[in-house]
């Protein structure tokens, strides 16, 4: 019997990103973020959680969303990547998936090169398509090292 794939699901604009669930710490609303100058676009800046600094990427600034709006259902699901705790700012979080692997497809030629090398499958649950991500690809190890850096600045503030 094949073992069911565990995802939590959230929204970036009008589409349904899965990570693994094991990825994933926990999903807070949005606190005071401070800024970080010098930072990339998308990487919102930092927030205290509990005690420790931790960098906030904006997924939707990084999928390019073209209106990254910030609602009541705004989230920040706070995802463990290469050891490090990152906050990734989505339209919204609830939901976690389970998906048979039967029913994810590994993606083509045309998600393995570039930006959308983040795409490690497309999960098909009940009628809908799930974009199932790749967390590592998704903040590239130079992003996430200078994410890293600027939670250790601002903590060294502290």
């Amino acid at each position: 019997m094949e073992k069911e794939l565990h995802l939590v699901g959230f929204r970036v604009g009008r589409e349904t990103f899965g990570v693994p669930i094991s990825m994933v710490r926990e999903i807070v609303r949005v606190p005071e973020i401070t800024a970080v100058p010098n930072a990339a676009t998308f990487i919102e800046g930092v927030i205290n959680l509990r005690g420790k600094i931790v960098p906030v990427v904006d997924l939707r600034k990084r999928f390019k969303d073209t209106a990254p709006e910030t609602g009541r259902k705004t989230r920040i699901l706070v995802a463990e990547v290469d050891g490090q705790a990152v906050g990734l700012i989505v339209n919204s979080a609830s939901e976690v998936l389970k998906i048979p692997p039967s029913e994810v497809e590994v993606p083509r030629n045309v998600f393995s090169e570039g930006e959308l090398s983040y795409i490690s499958g497309v999960g098909k649950l009940g009628g809908r398509l799930i974009l199932i991500l790749d967390l590592t690809r998704v903040l590239q190890r130079s992003e996430l090292r200078s994410a890293g850096q600027a939670a250790e600045l601002v903590a060294a503030e502290v």
